[in-house]
């Protein structure tokens, strides 16, 4: 048979025992003195026994009540240990938090999922570091990289896929009114190609474009996957963008997938990181996300 009483008598129970009245435990516990009276009656009517004999002079514990008094400390000092595990757990979940991520990964997907993040997490601060640049997670640069291109091999990483994209040929709606939509590599030679540069310069699809179209013609030059995105949108020609802009961009028409282009966005962190309260929280979440945009993210690829 269960019984049903407040957790809370029991701190009351302590309290009395120890102090040996209800009037000097009331000070203790900063509460009236009826109200301790009343928590040690309702404790005992939950029981049914009697934990104290009532003298003029204070109260005495009954034989009942020296059986569960030890037991009772017991619960206390668990109680007090859940309590600062509860309290450690918040501290842990708080602070600050580095993530570095694509500029485009994290304009058009990560910014928007994390308002949601920090209504789970408002202790924790994050600071997004957008840049196509590759920072050193090893050297502590950040504490979380989403990647993108081809699987990490650095040592001492934690890696996980979070969705595939292709790298597609686009222009767009106002560029394909003037000058209609390439086909094919061949094809783009008679086009305007938007150029790239600086770390663009150094991704499959530019020199895929110098090897299928060199005598494509070029009025401007992007060094950035997100400049690209608006270089592109602006009718200056026809660029190379990972496929996953066209679910949130609808001004930006596909001309055709570039062959064997298939790249990932990987999750990556220090294998000493992960086991982080902050960090896991971060990746638990980051990976839910992904999961339930994959639809998007990967358009079927």
């Amino acid at each position: 048979m269960w019984i049903m009483y407040d957790w809370g008598d029991l701190k009351v129970f302590i309290a009395v025992a120890r102090a040996g009245s209800t009037l000097a435990a009331a000070r203790e516990l900063g509460v009236n003195q009826t109200t301790v009276a009343r928590r040690i009656a309702a404790l005992e009517s939950a029981l049914d026994a009697r934990l104290f004999d009532r003298h003029q002079d204070g109260y005495r514990l009954s034989e009942c009540g020296k059986h569960i008094l030890a037991q009772a400390e017991r619960v206390e000092v668990e109680a007090e240990t859940l309590s600062r595990l509860v309290e450690q757990r918040k501290r842990d979940l708080s602070g600050v938090l580095r993530v570095t991520t694509p500029e485009i990964f994290a304009n058009f997907w990560l910014t928007p999922w994390l308002a949601a993040f920090m209504d789970l997490y408002p202790e924790i601060q994050v600071e997004v570091v957008a840049t196509d640049k590759r920072l050193d997670l090893a050297r502590g640069e950040a504490d979380v990289a989403v990647r993108a291109g081809n699987m990490p091999t650095d040592p001492g990483l934690v890696v996980r896929r979070l969705a595939d994209y292709r790298w597609t040929m686009c222009c767009s709606k106002s560029y394909a009114d003037k000058h209609g939509v390439p086909a094919s590599g061949e094809e783009l030679n008679d086009h305007f190609v938007i150029g790239s540069d600086g770390p663009l310069a150094k991704l499959a699809p530019h020199a895929w474009l110098a090897q299928v179209a060199p005598h494509a013609k070029r009025r401007s030059t992007c060094s950035s996957v997100a400049n690209m995105v608006a270089a592109v949108k602006a009718g200056h020609g026809v660029g190379f963008l990972p496929d996953t802009v066209l679910m949130v961009e609808p001004d930006v028409l596909e001309c055709f997938l570039l062959p064997g282009c298939k790249y990932s966005f990987y999750l990556t962190m220090p294998e000493g990181l992960r086991d982080q309260p902050r960090v896991r929280a971060f990746c638990d979440f980051l990976v839910a996300q992904a999961s339930a945009s994959r639809h998007l993210l990967e358009r079927g690829t």
